[in-house]
């Protein structure tokens, strides 16, 4: 029982507005159900060997689904992101997260949007492209096929991305359009020109050091089983095992 996760009364109180609210029978205490979604997922169990304490195992599945099509772990990362913001600095990066083979196993239902699963050098995997705030923080994902671009995912981030004077990234986001992109924005980018420019691009090598904070979230989002491996079929439902990491890890 001592190396069960249980939520503290104090970390429900901040997550309780973002659940749906409950109409008619009263619900399984969303306590026991939110601490065995997190032990699943930072462990990687699958949910029939979720420990008995916790419940039955299909009340879990049903309520993980159920929360994650109403996008109830999106909204508990971008509320609590939002109450503490630090974003004067961003930074933008991707990373790789190994699809498992129950992923990518049966076909897709005609009609059916993709699973963003795509094969890299390193087998099947699916793209994870982030924003973070000053301190490494993550305030936006965006999910993509492996074999994407990092230009994609900056294509889809740079729209929402919040008033900031700078913001970090590798030589893998030097691109013109890019830098009208930020200069629009009123933000300053410091990213190295890539090696094949004719004209190299300066940039503050000293601000730039700063970028390691995003390879660390990615590092710890890792941590996860369920995050590092993905096992969900469904893009959905895996981009809500990554906020709820996110939540759990640096907002709640």
């Amino acid at each position: 029982m001592s190396n069960l996760f249980w939520l503290t009364a104090e970390q429900m109180a901040r997550l309780q507005p973002f659940f749906l609210k409950s109409h008619g029978k009263p619900r399984v205490d969303n306590r026991r159900v939110l601490s065995s979604i997190i032990f699943v997922n930072r462990n990687g169990l699958r949910w029939r060997d979720a420990p008995k304490e916790y419940g039955p195992p299909q009340t879990l599945y049903n309520r993980w689904k159920r929360w994650s099509d109403k996008g109830v772990f999106a909204r508990m990362m971008e509320g609590l992101a939002a109450e503490s913001p630090e974003r004067k600095t961003v930074m933008i990066d991707a990373t790789y997260l190994k699809a498992h083979r129950t992923a990518t196993s049966l076909r897709l239902k005609k009609g059916g949007g993709g699973r963003l699963i795509g094969r890299t050098k390193g087998d099947m995997n699916t793209k994870l492209h982030a924003v973070t705030d000053t301190h490494g923080r993550p305030i936006r994902f965006f999910m993509t096929a492996g074999q994407a671009s990092d230009y994609t995912g900056a294509a889809a981030l740079l729209s929402s991305l919040p008033d900031a004077e700078w913001l970090l990234a590798d030589r893998g986001y030097d691109a013109d359009w890019i830098r009208e992109a930020l200069k629009d924005k009123g933000t300053k980018p410091c990213i190295p020109g890539r090696k094949s420019r004719a004209t190299p691009v300066k940039h503050d090598k000293r601000r730039y050091k700063r970028r390691n904070s995003i390879e660390i979230m990615f590092g710890r989002l890792k941590d996860w089983r369920r995050v590092a491996t993905r096992y969900d079929r469904c893009p959905k439902v895996f981009l809500s095992a990554i906020a709820l990491a996110v939540t759990v890890v640096f907002w709640l």
